[in-house]
């Protein structure tokens, strides 16, 4: 078909938007008063919306286009194999070629020792694999008694069912009945918001601690696995002290457990290495994978899995778990070619030599500001704590993310893509930004910021609680 060169106006868009499309994540009422933004167009770092404004997308979309936007390659990755085989399953002793393709180029990727992967659609599928996995492991084993899942609060790691409850996020819990049995929590290793007088190194240990206390108050014999993301992404990009990791991994060696990094934000270049577990020296058993692995061009997720792990799966009959879409000839299709790409033209090596310092210098300049508490960032996941008070790490007397909302439609208006988790702004670039754009991208950060301040004073919210 030929390509629409105008569109109805965006007032129509949106009051057809409101009419007829549920949102995800979305208040609907407030969205019908306010109306949509609509994105017509994108290339490189920005994207274009149906009044024109051209803006930076310092967020990738949902952390996930890492070769930035119009790569074309894709398209044609896509369309050839439409036309050559445009879906078949994987169920039943039947494979395609974009699908061994992709299994054999990710072991080759892969941390020694991850040779398997299972498809899924998404990280949450992925991660719902995960639960079926690790039960189905240990039953085969003789261990029918290890099936609680340890994760964390304020984690994500999806938002079905099972994904959502691995999740710590109670408001996400509140609604449908989660979590589903066998899933527990400990505390996030978040120094800046409840480490108190504690030093991050400190901090970092206890809150690992708090794993090897709750496997022996379920019992070994009844633990499956830890759960966890290298850094939080969307808990509000935290990167735990560096005591932390090492001490997880202790106590998972030092029992039956198995660790799982869920690598759907960090995968795939985005802390300087193709996975975050590389970049925090974690020896997980399972990876779960999605996001950049297509940089978002086709829905594609996967659960990597280590080769004990999937001997004890294939020798234990049918394995009775499966999507209509997993290991999707297209998605498949467009995943080689973003890994062709990642490859053959060292984005990462590349961002991770020039751009990723660059960003980070810059971005740890941000403290200076007044309403700036804490800076975060590794590679290109960067985050900023709000505070009315420095010294004390305090949150504001208003609700939390009042402030952050406020600076977040800030940075609407000034053509930049800044996410708010609460009170803290995070950003996720494509690792294709180049440092001319880091100066704009830091530009309309401080503007943004400068802006917010002006207001809450304004409005009587620069206070401490």
């Amino acid at each position: 078909m030929d390509n629409i060169p105008n569109h109805l106006p965006t007032a129509e868009l949106q009051a057809l938007d409101a009419a007829h499309h549920l949102h995800p994540f979305t208040d609907g009422d407030a969205l019908k008063k306010k109306g949509a933004r609509v994105i017509t167009s994108a290339s490189g770092v920005y994207l274009t919306d149906s009044e024109g404004n051209k803006l930076l997308d310092a967020m990738s979309g949902l952390w996930c286009v890492n070769i930035g936007y119009g790569r074309h390659e894709l398209a044609d990755a896509a369309q050839y194999q439409m036309k050559q085989l445009p879906y078949y399953n994987t169920f039943f002793q039947t494979s395609h070629l974009p699908v061994i393709s992709l299994s054999k180029k990710l072991s080759e990727l892969s941390p020694e020792g991850f040779n398997n992967v299972f498809f899924a659609s998404s990280g949450s599928e992925a991660n719902d694999t995960n639960i079926r996995i690790c039960r189905h492991y240990w039953a085969t084993k003789g261990k029918k008694t290890k099936k609680t899942i340890i994760s964390r609060h304020n984690s994500y790691h999806g938002s079905t069912m099972g994904g959502a409850s691995l999740g710590g996020m109670g408001y996400m819990h509140s609604q449908g009945g989660m979590p589903i049995p066998d899933i527990i929590h400990i505390d996030q290793p978040y120094w800046y918001g409840e480490g108190g007088d504690s030093s991050p190194e400190e901090f970092g240990i206890e809150r690992a601690q708090q794993l090897e206390l709750k496997i022996l108050e379920l019992g070994e014999e009844n633990v499956a696995a830890f759960i966890a993301e290298p850094i939080q992404g969307a808990g509000g990009v935290i990167v735990p002290p560096e005591t932390y990791w090492p001490e997880i991994q202790r106590i998972c060696d030092a029992y039956e457990i198995l660790l799982i990094a869920d690598e759907v934000i960090c995968g795939f270049g985005r802390t300087g290495n193709l996975f975050g577990s590389e970049t925090l020296n974690i020896s997980p058993d399972i990876m779960t994978i999605a996001k950049g692995l297509s940089s978002g061009y086709a829905p594609i997720g996967g659960s990597l899995v280590s080769d004990e792990i999937a001997d004890v799966i294939n020798s234990s009959g049918e394995f009775s778990h499966g999507y209509t879409y997993s290991g999707h000839p297209v998605s498949c299709a467009v995943a080689l070619e973003n890994l062709r790409i990642l490859e053959d033209e060292k984005i990462i090596e590349t961002a991770s030599r020039n751009t990723m310092p660059n960003l980070t210098k810059k971005w740890s300049e941000l403290i200076h500001h007044p309403l700036v508490g804490d800076v975060n960032i590794l590679g290109f996941m960067g985050s900023i704590a709000l505070t009315p008070e420095k010294a004390s790490r305090a949150k504001f007397a208003s609700p939390e993310g009042t402030v952050g909302l406020i600076c977040r439609e800030h940075c609407f208006s000034n053509n930049l893509v800044m996410r708010h988790v609460g009170d803290r702004m995070v950003i996720s670039p494509p690792l294709i930004i180049s440092n001319e754009e880091i100066d704009i991208l830091i530009s309309r950060v401080t503007k943004s910021l400068d802006q917010t301040l002006f207001d809450i004073k304004k409005l009587g919210l620069y206070k401490a609680s």
